[in-house]
This record gives structure tokens, C-alpha cells and sequence, in this order.
């Protein structure tokens, strides 16, 4: 998202028709990851908040319990990157998409929304639970290597491939895409996908030791989709 000047988002705040303030003044706002499309957060805005949104690029809501504005990571440090603003069909509701630096919930969930009703007691579920997408799986690998590679945790694997690193690294991304190969000859899908799923996994914590990030390389496949 392009960030704007004080002088341009006031502007581009005031001339908006297409927004519906309420009586109050605030609109919900869903925070969505903009890679996974994991919904993160429901907060609200007011035209202030908006507007210091769009001047940083920074996520700010309204606090209704503390009648005040407040930026997300402002005491916790798990900011929300806003990669782009939307307003729904009626003007009254807006979307951040963002890319989110830490856990979204209080509690250290990744997303406020991680109960469902039958959890706790309220209803029953006749459905199995719906599985994270599959970009959101990746990124839930890549965080765990992150805890690791903060921590050098002793005796996990991933430690020990930092440790010994870029060399090390590479050979086993370099067995890995062989194996991958040799399954993919031999016509047996789930040793392939299993294969690939290792080397994956290598890459990852390749991108790691290199103190690169999987968006680095989803920003690439935009650009080559494009």
C-alpha cells in the first residue's frame, strides 16, 4: 500500500461518499492475512483511525472500551503491515489486508478466532473442524523455525542445520529435490508429495540461515503470475 502524506489521506478521507459513517462513528474492521487469507481480528475505526492508516501504513482501530485511538503492536510489538484497505459493498464495513508480524490475539493465538462454540460447551458440531489453507500451513512451518532459530532450542533438528549452516543447508535441499525426482519417476503420488513436503521444508530453513521470508519468494511468483 502506498502510504500517503497527513494533507492527502485527510483528503482522501473526507471525500469518500462511498463510506457510510454510523451514528457513532466507528466501522468494523476485519483483519485478514493478505498472504493466507486467515482472518486475524474484528476491531473499529473511526475516520482518525483510517486516516492514520493510511498515513504509516500501520493498522489503528478505536478502542470503545477506552474511548481512544490505538495502533496495533503499540504495546505488544505485533504489528499489523497494512498491504491494502477495502470497503465492503454497502460502505460500512472495511477490510485490512495485512501482513501481520506476530500472534494477532492477546492470548499468543495467531488469530482471535481460534475456538469454536462446541469448544466451549455452547453447541455441538456435526461437522469436522475446517483444516488451515494450505499457504497458512506453510507459514505455521516457517514460524516454528523462526521460534527455533530465536531460541537454538538443543536437540532440534532445525537448530542443528543452522548451526552447521549454509553448506549443510544446501545439501540436504540438493538430496531432498533428488528425492523428489526419483519419486516423481517412479509414479508413486504420496512418496512424491511427501518428498516435496521435505524439501520444502529445507527451503524454508534455508530461507531462515539466508534471513530471508517465504513473501520474498511469494512477491516473485506475483510478479512471474502477473
Amino acid at each position: 500500500m502506498t502510504n500517503l502524506a497527513p494533507n492527502q489521506a485527510a483528503s482522501t478521507i473526507s471525500n469518500l461518499p462511498e463510506i457510510t459513517w454510523p451514528e457513532n462513528g466507528l466501522l468494523p474492521v476485519v483483519v485478514q492475512d493478505a498472504i493466507t487469507g486467515e482472518i486475524l481480528q474484528v476491531a473499529y475505526a473511526n475516520a482518525e483511525a483510517l486516516q492514520r492508516t493510511l498515513i504509516d501504513g500501520k493498522a489503528w482501530f478505536y478502542s470503545r472500551s477506552r474511548t481512544q485511538l490505538w495502533r496495533k503492536g503499540e504495546t505488544s510489538g505485533n504489528e499489523y503491515n497494512v498491504r491494502e484497505v477495502r470497503i465492503d459493498c454497502d460502505g460500512d464495513a472495511l477490510l485490512y489486508l495485512v501482513n501481520p508480524t506476530g500472534p494477532a490475539c492477546h492470548t499468543g493465538e495467531r488469530s482471535c478466532f481460534f475456538r469454536q462454540l462446541s469448544d466451549i460447551g455452547l453447541i455441538p458440531t456435526a461437522t469436522p473442524p475446517a483444516s488451515a489453507s494450505d499457504a497458512a500451513v506453510l507459514l505455521q512451518v516457517w514460524h516454528t523455525i523462526l521460534e527455533r532459530k530465536a531460541t537454538m532450542l538443543p536437540g532440534s533438528y532445525v537448530c542443528y542445520l543452522l548451526t552447521e549452516g549454509i553448506d549443510k543447508i544446501g545439501k540436504k535441499v540438493g538430496e531432498e529435490a533428488a528425492e523428489v525426482i526419483i519419486a516423481a519417476k517412479n509414479g508413486v503420488p504420496e512418496r512424491t508429495s511427501s518428498e516435496i513436503a521435505d524439501l520444502w521444508f529445507h527451503t524454508l530453513v534455508m530461507l531462515a540461515a539466508c534471513d530471508m521470508t517465504p513473501e520474498e519468494v511469494f512477491t516473485q511468483l506475483q510478479q512471474r503470475r502477473r
